[in-house]
């Protein structure tokens, strides 16, 4: 088909064209209308390639909300029946007892809202603080040893941070307020440590990420380095910034190994700062490995709860956003 359309082009060319052509063909170049077929030929295999990469990005997406639709069902088919198999009285109960069919879980959401309220406290702002320097205060020659150390920080496994809680938190803890250490302060300074890499990277990402221009026009008007930063660069970052708060609020909660090293791990209502407490993961963790029948159907059930958590928080902070863009 191709040949034929190359064909009829070369006779719809005067016949001193075709002759030059053909002179041409002979000194070894391309006429027109082989460069038009080359072109053609060549602007098929692009939409070849295209619609392929089409499909390979649309069934990557139809995976990822594939598996997150399957997380979603296996959980609430399996923790809703139970909640109403146990009560919610029972369910949302202040005793953990298991082996009375007692199965409270409010302990440790409880618990799980403290060590992320108190891991906000400790990583947002020096987190943030901590971007703001990178972005628009830090050397160069200090922003290459900085920045190499903050994405470090973020591979470091979570065992690792637990043992550096243990093993330096814990006993700072100890000697200066004279309890056990092990305790919702340490959780949360922990936790606040944890955060801070994702936090870090992506405030900072979004605070490169606006236009010179808002800078320029600040510092023209009048105002300061320092004042052009604060007042005009980052409120303008702050759908960036709120995304990267929520990600470190969602490795907080989700956190576990970390936490059940240093936290106390105490199957009640949280007494203090300095008391142990156990998180609706570490319940988990620690209890599925030997729970069976309804003890089991339960740890499920707080999987379900937490699940929900997370979502309530997420839809918190979009809501927060729209609000501020508008």
């Amino acid at each position: 088909m191709l040949k034929k359309f190359v064909e009829s082009m070369l006779e719809s060319l005067p016949l001193g064209a075709r002759s030059a052509d053909i002179s041409t063909n002979t000194a070894g170049k391309i006429s027109p209308a082989e460069m038009c077929g080359f072109s053609i030929i060549r602007s098929e295999s692009m939409q070849y390639k295209e619609k392929i990469m089409h499909l390979v990005f649309l069934l990557t997406a139809c995976i990822s909300i594939g598996a997150v639709a399957l997380i979603c069902v296996y959980l609430l088919g399996s923790g809703i029946p139970t909640i109403f198999e146990i009560g919610f009285r029972n369910f949302f109960g202040t005793v953990w007892k298991p082996g009375k069919n007692l199965y409270g879980i409010a302990p440790m959401i409880v618990a799980s809202i403290y060590v992320t309220a108190g891991a906000i406290l400790v990583g947002v702002p020096l987190g943030l603080l901590t971007a703001v320097f990178l972005a628009r205060f830090c050397p160069e020659k200090l922003y290459k040893i900085l920045k190499p150390a903050v994405e470090l920080m973020a591979g470091i496994p979570s065992i690792v941070y637990g043992f550096f809680g243990l093993m330096v938190l814990v006993p700072l803890i100890q000697r200066l307020t004279g309890t056990g250490g092990k305790s919702l302060l340490s959780a949360s300074i922990l936790l606040g440590i944890m955060i801070l890499p994702t936090i870090i990277t992506v405030s900072e990402s979004s605070l490169r990420a606006v236009p010179e221009q808002y800078y320029e026009g600040s510092l023209a008007l009048g105002a300061t380095h320092e004042r052009s930063v604060y007042s005009v660069i980052l409120p303008a970052a702050t759908s960036g910034v709120m995304s990267g708060v929520i990600l470190g609020i969602g490795r907080a909660i989700g956190e576990t190994m970390a936490v059940i090293m240093i936290a106390g791990n105490q199957a009640m209502m949280p007494r203090g700062i300095l008391k142990g407490l156990r998180t609706m993961t570490a319940n988990i963790v620690l209890e599925m490995g030997y729970a069976s029948g309804l003890h089991r159907e339960a740890l499920i059930a707080t999987g379900v709860v937490l699940f929900v958590f997370i979502l309530i928080i997420n839809i918190c902070f979009s809501l927060l956003k729209r609000r501020n863009c508008e």
